[in-house]
C-alpha cells in the first residue's frame, strides 16, 4: 500500500513515511493509492470480534507490510488498554432504531482519543526503529490538543506543540492541555480563531527549510493514521446494529471533516451505509456546500459547540480529490483559488456524487440546548452540545426510519459543563480521575497571530538533536 498526495506533486510514500510526514510537501493530504475492499460476507464474519481484533482487520491493509502483524497487534492492544470500557465505543439505544455511539471513554473524554491513543505508541514504535526524533505541531479547536498531548506526553522521541484559539475553547478543554506537567509538551494560546491556528500549522509545514530542520510531524487529521484509526468504529457500530446485511445511517457533528470522512472511507471499503449526515452549528460551511455545491468561507462565530467553530475544513480536500476523480492538479488549482478568493464551486456532477451519500443540516445554540434538555428529560442522560448537533441533524434528515441511525457521541458532557447546565439546570461532573482538574497548576502561553512569533517559540523550546531541551522549558 502506497500513498499519494491530493495535489499530485509530492512523492509517493509508504504508510510509515506518511505517518511521520503528516502534510504532503506539495501542501496536499495523503490518501491510499487505492481503497482496500472487503466483501459483505467478509465483513459479516467480523460480527463477534472484540474491538482490538476488528481494528486489526480494518487497519492491516493500510499499513502495507511496513508493520508486521505482531507489531500492529501490540500497538493496537496498547492503544485501547487505556479506555474505561473494553468495547472502546459502546452503543446505547435511545429510540426507534436510534443509537448513540459513545466515543468519549478514553483518557481525555473525547472521540479524538480513539485515534490519538493509537498514534502515540505507533509513533514510538516507528521512531525507535528508525532512531529518529520528531517535532509534532498541531492545531486544535479543543479536543485534538488534549488527546494528542495525553498520547504523546513523556515520550522520549517526541516534542509536541499544540496551538489553540485563545478564549475559544472550554475551560475543561484548555486545562486538559495547559495543566500537563511534561517536559516535551508545549501549548500556544493563539490570539485568533481555530482557522488561524490551522493556517499557522500549515504554513510551518509548507516552510520546507523549517520543516526539515525541526523534523516536523502532524497529529491533526491531516495525518492519515488519524483517519485510519477512526474508520474502525464505523465498522464496529454497523456490525452491532444489523450491518452489513442492513445499511446504516450515521449522524456526525462535523467541523474539520476528518471524523465523517472516515465514514466515507468505510463505505469505499465495502461497508453498506445509506447516509452520512453532517451536523453543523452556526459555522455551517459544510452544510452550505452539500446544499449548493459552493464552499465559501465566512466569519467564525463562537458557539456552545466550539470544536465545530471552523470555516476551513481541512479534510474536505480528501473528499474533493475523490469527487474530482483523483485529479491532483485540479484539486491544487481549486484549493489555491479557495485560499485566495475564499470560495469555490463544484459542477453539478460532483455535487450529485457527493449528495448520494452526504446530507447536512445546521442548528443554532438555542436549538442545540433544547435537544440537550429534551434528551435529559426523556432519558436522564446528558449530551454534550456537539453530540446534540449531530443527533439533531440525524433526526432531521434521516430518509428511512426503518434503518438504524447511529449518532456519534463525540465528547463527555462534562467537557462543556456550562452549556449542558444552562440547558438542563444540572451540572455534569467530571469522572473521579479528573475531579482535581481545576486545582492543578496551569501555564498559558498567549502569542499574537504572527507566524514568526510562533516559529521562534518552537525553535526556543524544541529538544536539540543531542536530546537536551533548549532554554525556555515546558509550556505546560
Amino acid at each position: 500500500m502506497n500513498y499519494v498526495s491530493t495535489r499530485g506533486e509530492a512523492p509517493v510514500l509508504t504508510f510509515t513515511d506518511v505517518l511521520l510526514a503528516g502534510l504532503a510537501r506539495d501542501g496536499g493530504l495523503y490518501v491510499p493509492e487505492a481503497w482496500p475492499q472487503f466483501s459483505t460476507a467478509e465483513i459479516a464474519s467480523w460480527k463477534d470480534l472484540a474491538y482490538v481484533d476488528l481494528a486489526l482487520k480494518v487497519m492491516t491493509p493500510f499499513v502495507g507490510g511496513t508493520l508486521s502483524e505482531d507489531e500492529l497487534r501490540t500497538i493496537v492492544t496498547d492503544a485501547y488498554s487505556h479506555f474505561d470500557t473494553p468495547d472502546v465505543a459502546p452503543l446505547q439505544p435511545i429510540g426507534h432504531h436510534e443509537y448513540l455511539m459513545e466515543l468519549f471513554h478514553g483518557p481525555t473524554l473525547a472521540f479524538k482519543d480513539v485515534a490519538m491513543q493509537f498514534l502515540g505508541p505507533l509513533f514510538d514504535h516507528v521512531l525507535a526503529k528508525r532512531g529518529e526524533r520528531i517535532c509534532i505541531v498541531g492545531a486544535t479547536s479543543g479536543d485534538t490538543g488534549s488527546a494528542a498531548i495525553e498520547a504523546c506526553r513523556d515520550r522520549a522521541n517526541i516534542d509536541i506543540f499544540i496551538l489553540y484559539p485563545d478564549g475559544r475553547v472550554s475551560d475543561v478543554q484548555r486545562r486538559q492541555m495547559t495543566c500537563v506537567n511534561a517536559a516535551n509538551v508545549h501549548t500556544i494560546a493563539l490570539e485568533g480563531t481555530f482557522d488561524d491556528c490551522q493556517d499557522a500549522v500549515k504554513a510551518l509545514f509548507n516552510d520546507l527549510e523549517f520543516r526539515d530542520r525541526m523534523n516536523l510531524s502532524a497529529v491533526n487529521s491531516i495525518n492519515w493514521a488519524r483517519i485510519m484509526a477512526q474508520i474502525v468504529y464505523y465498522f464496529w457500530a454497523a456490525l452491532k446494529v444489523g450491518g452489513p446485511e442492513t445499511p446504516v445511517n450515521f449522524a456526525v457533528p462535523t467541523g474539520n471533516f476528518g471524523n465523517v470522512f472516515a465514514g466515507y472511507v468505510a463505505v469505499q471499503m465495502g461497508l453498506p451505509v445509506r447516509q452520512l449526515i453532517v451536523g453543523s452549528n452556526a459555522n455551517d460551511i459544510l452544510t452550505r456546500f452539500f446544499e449548493s455545491g459552493t464552499m465559501e468561507m465566512d466569519k467564525v462565530i463562537p458557539t456552545i459547540s466550539p470544536s465545530m467553530d471552523i470555516q476551513v475544513s481541512s479534510n474536505f480536500e480528501r473528499l474533493l480529490f475523490e469527487l474530482y476523480h483523483r485529479d491532483g492538479a485540479k484539486v491544487a488549482k481549486t484549493m489555491s483559488a479557495f485560499r485566495e478568493e475564499g470560495r469555490f464551486a463544484v459542477d453539478a456532477e460532483a455535487l450529485a456524487e457527493a449528495r448520494k451519500l452526504f446530507d447536512g443540516a445546521r442548528f443554532t445554540d438555542e436549538q442545540t440546548g433544547i435537544l440537550i434538555d429534551a434528551h435529559y428529560i426523556a432519558t436522564k442522560e446528558m449530551l454534550d452540545p456537539h453530540t446534540a448537533v449531530g443527533l439533531s441533524a440525524g433526526r432531521a434528515l434521516r430518509k428511512d426510519t426503518s434503518l438504524p441511525l447511529v449518532a456519534l457521541a463525540t465528547a463527555h458532557p462534562a467537557k462543556f459543563p456550562d452549556a449542558v447546565e444552562e440547558a438542563t439546570y444540572v451540572r455534569p461532573l467530571l469522572p473521579d480521575r479528573m475531579a482535581d482538574l481545576f486545582d492543578r497548576p496551569e501555564k498559558v502561553n498567549v502569542l499574537a497571530n504572527d507566524l514568526a512569533e510562533v516559529r521562534r517559540f518552537i525553535e526556543d523550546r524544541v529538544t536539540a538533536p543531542g536530546g537536551k531541551a533548549k532554554s525556555g522549558g515546558a509550556a505546560a
